[in-house]
């Protein structure tokens, strides 16, 4: 009889713990969709409570005894998880480990010109745990440099990320224009800057290449660029036809003020203006204006220029 008591309160205890780590295991019953960001370094405990806390897990001690008896407690994959539906603990530690992350891939289109502050929101509208201010902050220093595509992105993408790929595409796409600037009297960082301006002052290969010449004229001979764009950088608006006072503005993007180019690119300029101002045209030309035919007109003289106004700006 003692023989049997035995064994069944050992039964009773073997039910109970069951009973018990199917509850630990199981998905929680007030499960709510929930996005957690996974950090490099962060500890398979930090996770672990983190996502007991969101009610992605019944029990953070659960997790961690799976992630440890896995081997899983060093590994996990950094990035942003979408937890948009119940799980057992087994899938979530599998998710964790190997990168798993729930999120739709993005599709977002940077148009030729685009500035930082510009991509920002486009960003922050497509990837929710990034901000606009964290976004500028990363990309800022790389103005001009983050080469304007399509591309495709994780979901879970951070900033720095998304900053770094388009690094590395602008490294590869100007490639071959690198290797052409050497032999020039211009260095590839001075193209850059030149090429953001282009970007924004003409439209077509051909004047490019005559604006691209034009600018650098007038850099030879010591005249200001007086280059309107620069403006819609300045006060991050699309202003093209600054006033008198708008031309007195203190700022080193100021080229009404300053001789020579802005001290960095006022955008992210595409490969047909980065070659025009690796390429530019022979002129003599150190005036240009866009008529209301919307042709580009020029003149070798400021009386000359004078004479285009009067003659194709109403």
């Amino acid at each position: 009889m003692r023989f049997w008591k035995h064994w069944l309160v050992v039964l009773v205890v073997a039910v109970v713990c069951l009973a018990l780590g199917s509850l630990l295991l199981r998905a929680p019953m007030s499960f709510s969709p929930t996005t957690l960001t996974i950090a490099k370094g962060d500890s398979a405990a930090l996770v672990a409570g983190r996502l007991s806390d969101a009610r992605v897990i019944v029990s953070s001690l659960s997790l961690r005894v799976v992630l440890r008896v896995s081997g899983g407690d060093n590994k996990l994959r950094e990035g942003t998880y979408a937890f948009n539906y119940p799980e057992n603990v087994f899938s979530v530690a599998r998710r964790i480990l190997s990168a798993d992350y729930g999120v739709p891939a993005v599709r977002v289109t940077f148009v030729e010109g685009i500035t930082v502050r510009e991509m920002a929101v486009q960003v922050a509208a497509l990837f929710p745990s990034i901000s606009e201010k964290e976004f500028i902050a990363v990309a800022k220093p790389y103005e001009g440099y983050l080469f304007p595509d399509t591309y495709v992105f994780s979901g879970s993408m951070d900033a720095r990320g998304i900053v770094d790929t388009l690094r590395a595409n602008f490294d590869t796409r100007t490639e071959d224009l690198r290797s052409q600037v050497p032999g020039s009297r211009r260095s590839f960082a001075d193209v850059v800057v030149m090429a953001s301006l282009i970007e924004k002052e003409a439209r077509t290969e051909e004047s490019r290449r005559m604006v691209s010449g034009i600018l650098w004229n007038r850099i030879d001979k010591d005249m200001r660029l007086q280059v309107d764009a620069v403006f819609g950088y300045i006060f991050n608006r699309p202003t093209y036809n600054p006033s008198q006072a708008d031309q007195k503005t203190d700022s080193p993007y100021n080229t009404y003020l300053n001789k020579g180019l802005p001290p960095g690119a006022i955008g992210n300029p595409g490969l047909s203006a980065l070659s025009a101002a690796a390429n530019p045209a022979k002129t003599n030309y150190l005036y240009y204006l866009t008529g209301d035919d919307n042709l580009m007109h020029y003149a070798t003289t400021f009386a000359g220029h004078i004479a285009n106004q009067h003659k194709y700006l109403q």
